[in-house]
């Protein structure tokens, strides 16, 4: 029996068989400094696209920086609007106030009955104006217009007649020189408060207190100029374009007949209106043997009214706006999906040979949406920039400065990056979809 020799082979694989590969770490388990330096070419590419490609590249970008500057600048100006206007409502000095007017006749039989009563005046005042425990303040008032003269010629104007505590009351604030006093109501003294925008029409910007004024023939000599004012209403149109004198003063030397334009009156509490507004009416129905030709208007309000009437029309103007803005920014995301379905065509081969070094379907889809992004963040850093730059040269025209709105600039760079997202999605997918064998013919 013949012993047969063998070779022993250690325990393991056969050389025969195939051996596999070590698997390679997949794109998500990088380590951060070669996922970052992954992102950091991906935008450099990107960027190298824009570059290669600057007219497409710049309209696209102009469409997005142009959407992005309209949303920033629409909500900060408005904004500053709402701060404006809330400024101007403040300054009326409506809250808990009732004002009492001449009634105008509204049929034949009322312009009779008017006819016999002597219509609101000065000599109303002892009883209109008696003390009442929920009343703070009287504020008559009486004007007529009036030319003043200057040099040249004559300017039109108001002469207005108020009483001293009118200024603290309505929120009239003294620019320069002094208010009226109680000095001046007793004594009936010449003296006058001037409108800063007449003022400044008279004196041509130079200082009038000291200087001297002709009504009607009468002088008056100016002590003081009011702060300018904003126009929210007729009242402050008026005494910003008037000259405001001593009610007392007023009677005797502009309108012998006494007649008031209005009393304003100061309530402790607004629940009081119904109230107070009826005593007022009997007051001035006994003061006009019966008559009833004076109606009371809730200032409250109307101011209530009107500024909620300023809220729709502002909400309206955002909804235009943002609309405006909206499709801007649209038409920017058109833009994108253009860029990146160009570059798809123009980089067919690069995607083919990426894929046949290995990268996956993911790292070339995220490639793609990378690129869309940098395109958007551009476009948004420069509508960021351009629309800062405006606000700052607006600023000065709002009473609390204009400043970017956060709100907006996020909204506007959500916006942008978000339609980079979905019109860069489309030509991503036919990107990472991409045989490398068909990209490579």
């Amino acid at each position: 029996m013949s012993e047969t020799n063998s070779i022993l082979l250690p325990p393991g694989p056969s050389l025969l068989e195939p051996r596999e590969l070590a698997p390679q770490a997949p794109s998500d388990k990088l380590p951060f400094s070669s996922r970052l330096a992954l992102v950091g070419e991906v935008v450099r590419t990107g960027l190298a696209e824009l570059w290669a490609h600057k007219l497409r590249s710049f309209l696209t970008l102009t469409l997005l920086t142009l959407g992005v500057f309209a949303l920033v600048i629409m909500t900060s100006v408005m904004d500053g609007v709402v701060d404006k206007i809330s400024t101007g409502f403040s300054g009326l000095s409506f809250d808990g106030t009732v004002m009492l007017t001449p009634k105008s006749p509204e049929t034949t039989e009322e312009q009779k009955r008017f006819a016999m009563s002597p219509g609101l005046r000065a000599e109303d005042l002892a009883r209109l104006t008696a003390p009442d425990d929920k009343v703070l303040a009287f504020l008559p008032r009486a004007y007529k217009p009036t030319p003043v003269r200057v040099v040249g010629g004559t300017e039109r104007t108001f002469a207005i007649g108020v009483t001293p505590d009118y200024f603290s009351w309505m929120n009239r604030r003294i620019g320069l020189g002094r208010g009226l006093t109680d000095d001046d109501a007793k004594r009936r003294s010449p003296v006058a408060v001037v409108g800063s925008s007449i003022a400044s029409k008279l004196f041509g910007g130079a200082d009038p207190v000291g200087r001297s004024v002709k009504l009607e023939g009468q002088s008056f000599l100016i002590v003081g100029v009011l702060a300018p004012l904003q126009v929210m209403s007729d009242d402050t149109w008026l005494d910003g374009n008037g000259i405001l004198m001593p009610l007392e003063a007023y009677m005797d030397r502009m309108d012998t007949s006494h007649k008031l334009s209005q009393v304003a009156v100061k309530l402790k509490s607004k629940k009081d209106v119904d109230e107070v507004s009826a005593l007022l009416l009997s007051r001035a129905k006994q003061a006009h043997h019966g008559i009833e030709d004076i109606e009371i208007e809730d200032l409250s309000a109307e101011l209530v009214r009107s500024y909620q009437q300023f809220k729709d029309n502002i909400w309206g103007w955002q909804v235009v706006l943002q609309s405006l803005a909206a499709t801007v920014l649209l038409v920017g995301g058109v833009g994108v999906l253009s860029v990146m379905l160009i570059s798809f065509s123009d980089r067919r081969f690069e995607i083919g040979l990426r894929k046949a070094l290995g990268a996956s379907d993911q790292e070339i889809l995220v490639q793609f949406l990378l690129e869309a992004l940098v395109l958007a963040a551009l476009g948004a850093t420069a509508g960021t920039l351009s629309g800062t730059v405006v606000c700052k040269a607006l600023s000065a025209n709002f009473p609390y400065g204009l400043v970017v709105n956060p709100m907006g600039l996020l909204v506007a760079w959500g916006v942008a990056l978000g339609l980079a997202l979905v019109f860069g999605l489309y030509p991503a997918l036919k990107a990472s979809q991409l045989s490398p064998m068909e990209a490579m013919r």
